[in-house]
């Protein structure tokens, strides 16, 4: 599985913002414990649900949307 397979776009899931394999974990909100401090082995621990996959995801979905880079295959 590619990293950006992890994320997902759908309409019925956190309104449509990009998130974490379909989980209502938008790519936005583990963005925001990274930039509080956190790591993302911290991160994992309190959220069983992400993997580090999931973690490096996000922050390759953020790269790519601030360089203005089309993410195309966001499902």
């Amino acid at each position: 599985m590619l990293l950006l397979d992890r994320i997902t776009i759908d309409t019925e899931i956190c309104h449509g913002k990009p998130c974490v394999r379909h989980m209502r974990w938008p790519v936005e909100a583990v963005l925001d414990l990274l930039s509080a401090g956190m790591t993302a082995a911290e991160i994992r621990a309190d959220h069983p649900e992400l993997e580090s996959e999931d973690v490096s995801a996000c922050l390759q979905y953020a790269r790519l949307a601030v360089s203005g880079e089309t993410v195309a295959h966001v499902a």
